[in-house]
């Protein structure tokens, strides 16, 4: 079994009780990690409180240079970490490394440069305002992005000076002992980054109430996202959330149907639909409705469901047993709604791994269950609507404000229409995801923002000397 990371060496938990991390394909245990118990906490968060004040007294480019070697040892091990995430995970190995893996190697990198450019003083009247490290940050991160949320977190507050106890998912947690290692060969001091693994109601919760963490920086689903925030609550902790999202993928009558279609099916079976920001419901003019629905269920018949390993998978299986299982539960709900499947289904693909077929729904209507939550696996839903105004009005009207897309015949139509979206990034014409621009929500998903400045700016406090 495995240990913790605490204070600069492997630690063995405070408790004997583990956690059997099973590979998502075949069903298999492939490894275990300690259960980590509030004892563990305890330790950790005073390691990073002790190692706090020399840290953040270390001079910027320092901070910068460990976090640029961080990276490059990253990217020189980067087939090794995409093989960890396509096995605890089961993302396909081509998806694993070129996004779960290399996208992080760039948010380290970009982390590394502002360490060491981003000002932080500057003169307002008589005054000198100061940005300061806000102190010791505890990071909880999901299992859908098992590297990337790490990185989104630690690099910063890394960078601004801060010192961090991390919890990585226990459903998918080799990637942060992968990049503990990285952490400690590049030789970053004891107790700046500290791991405790184990379960959430346990971990997670002793980490956020905790009185020797100063801010914790939760992702994962908006009911847990709202019970850290109570429990920080009651220190006065600084907290940033990033939590669900039903994302709208807008089409309006002028764009390229065909293009739009393809890449909005592409964006909602991204990573077996088990990303945050997936656009997961298609918004299609009514007299287009039809189209977009054949255009729909051809495209999501070419996505091969299968082993992460395999070159021509497209969709891996779902990462755990709950999480399939939930998945067919909104599938049968919509059908009990009054949906129409017409792609995919609650048939099992292959007799091991918790696979689910790419899904599609048609006759989807505004308020419908697979309409409003999150169902985090393949399912997409198409809605059809009469005017931009009602397009607008169904998008905006669930609880979540993540992410989108709106596709127009011109650039501008389509950024006037992004505009009026109550959504933290809008992807515009098939524009990008971009890792140096802030990420985060409005509504219930979330508070604060991750990547770029932004992201930064998250683990800093403000300081006015008057002169």
């Amino acid at each position: 079994m495995r240990q913790l990371y605490i204070d600069g060496s492997w630690t063995a938990s405070a408790s004997d009780d583990s956690i059997e991390v099973v590979n998502p394909a075949t069903e298999e245990i492939i490894d275990r990690v300690p259960a980590g118990v509030p004892d563990d906490v305890e330790a950790a968060a005073g390691a990073a409180a002790r190692a706090f004040p020399e840290w953040s007294a270390t001079a910027h480019t320092e901070r910068g240079k460990l976090l640029a070697d961080a990276a490059e040892l990253l990217k020189q091990r980067s087939d090794e970490v995409a093989e960890i995430i396509a096995t605890d995970m089961g993302a396909p190995l081509a998806f694993a490394l070129r996004v779960q893996t290399l996208m992080p190697v760039s948010v380290l990198t970009s982390y590394a440069a502002l360490a060491a450019e981003y000002p932080r003083e500057a003169r307002v009247g008589n005054s000198l305002v100061v940005k300061e490290p806000i102190g010791v940050v505890a990071a909880i991160t999901p299992w859908n992005y098992p590297l990337h949320q790490i990185v989104c977190k630690v690099a910063p507050a890394l960078a601004a000076g801060c010192t961090v106890v991390l919890k990585p998912s226990e459903v998918a947690p080799l990637a942060a002992y992968a990049l503990a290692e990285i952490f400690h060969e590049v030789g970053l001091p004891p107790g700046v980054f500290n791991l405790v693994s184990g379960r959430g109601p346990v971990v997670g919760e002793a980490m956020a109430a905790h009185p020797a963490v100063d801010m914790v920086s939760f992702t994962g689903s908006t009911a847990a996202g709202r019970r850290v925030a109570a429990l920080a609550a009651e220190s006065v902790k600084r907290v940033a959330l990033e939590l669900g999202g039903k994302s709208a993928n807008v089409i309006l009558p002028d764009a390229d149907l065909a293009l739009a279609v393809k890449v909005g099916v592409a964006n909602c079976f991204v990573n077996a639909g088990q990303t945050c920001s997936a656009q997961t419901r298609m918004l299609v003019q009514r007299d287009q409705y039809d189209e977009a629905v054949h255009l729909a269920v051809q495209a999501a018949r070419g996505y091969r469901v299968g082993d992460p390993f395999d070159d021509s998978t497209k969709i891996g299986p779902l990462v755990s047993a709950a999480q399939r299982d939930r998945v067919i539960h909104y599938i049968n709900r919509g059908q009990e709604e009054g949906a129409r499947l017409v792609a995919g289904g609650t048939e099992r693909p292959h007799e091991r791994g918790y696979y689910v077929e790419p899904t599609v729904f048609a006759a989807v209507e505004p308020g419908m269950t697979i309409e409003q939550e999150e169902i985090f696996g393949p399912v997409l839903s198409l809605i059809p609507y009469t005017s931009e105004d009602k397009a607008v009005e169904i998008a905006n009207g669930t609880r979540y404000g993540l992410a989108g897309a709106v596709w127009a015949g011109t650039e501008e139509r389509a950024l006037d229409v992004a505009r009026r979206l109550r959504t933290g990034q809008v992807a515009v014409n098939g524009g990008r995801f971009n890792p140096l621009a802030p990420f985060g929500g409005y509504k219930q998903s979330g508070v604060g923002r991750e990547l770029g400045e932004q992201g930064l700016e998250e683990y800093l406090e403000v300081k006015s000397l008057q002169l």
